[in-house]
């Protein structure tokens, strides 16, 4: 199987090891991976500020990129959703664009749904607690694909997370436009993962993991935020959680 990498316009330009942990880890499985260094955002951003009309070109853009593979991975949730749920509605009637919209898959459902991979032979012996991003859960339904994935890491321990299903408070332009709110939401959020006594938080969005991350930095939690690909691409002989960054240190 052909699969493109659709890295995201944050893991891009601000967490690349997450990029590079889904190519070793499809590659280890078998699997041919492309970078197509023509793709750029796929137009979230706008669509979700009301900017429909400018995002339709770069809907179009993007199937026009990634329409050779058979199948695009995306280490977002939030992003794999914009092109799965939104892109058939910003441009009707457009067969390239809804045929990849349809291929587009975030990295648990290519794994399980897809290739029917559960165990990934990563190795983490560290404590780790799943937080289920709200695009991931609410609109592309990953359901326990992640954390069944996570189960079959070698020497992880996994600690549930209290009321995982409630948002970070990010959102996007909501952290900013109503900050106390998202605040409010965040403190919640780091309350419940510190009551995990995990070493590390971890999900399927860098955005919410950066917003998160802040959060535990400003309280000097000491727990660290990590995407969930690195750990599935974790092997005995890597170096431990360091690869692991808190939202805080990024935004410097």
């Amino acid at each position: 199987m052909r699969i493109a990498l659709f890295i995201t316009c944050v893991n891009d330009l601000m967490f690349p090891e997450t990029g590079k942990a889904v190519v070793r880890l499809l590659r280890r499985l078998g699997h041919d991976v492309d970078f197509p260094a023509e793709q750029t955002c796929c137009g979230q951003m706008h669509a979700n500020t009301g900017y429909r009309a400018e995002a339709v070109p770069l809907a179009k853009r993007f199937a026009g990129v990634f329409d050779p593979y058979d199948a695009i991975v995306s280490p977002s949730g939030s992003c794999a959703a914009m092109v799965r749920d939104s892109f058939p509605g910003l441009a009707p009637g457009d067969g390239r664009v809804a045929s990849v919209s349809a291929r587009t898959y975030e990295l648990s459902e290519l794994l399980v749904d897809v290739l029917g991979v559960t165990d990934t032979g990563a190795y983490f012996p560290h404590k780790v607690t799943y937080h289920p991003t709200c695009h991931g859960l609410r609109m592309l339904g990953l359901g326990d694909k992640p954390l069944s994935l996570l189960a079959n890491v070698r020497g992880i321990e996994l600690a549930d997370l209290p009321a995982p299903d409630e948002c970070c408070g990010f959102g996007g332009t909501f952290a900013v436009k109503n900050a106390e709110v998202s605040t409010a939401m965040l403190t919640d959020k780091c309350r419940n993962a510190l009551s995990t006594d995990a070493e590390i938080l971890a999900a399927a969005d860098n955005s919410c993991l950066t917003h998160i991350g802040g959060g535990l930095s400003r309280m000097r939690a000491g727990m660290r935020v990590m995407h969930y690909a690195e750990i599935l691409a974790a092997r005995e002989h890597d170096r431990g959680p360091s690869a692991g960054h808190t939202g805080e240190g990024v935004l410097r």
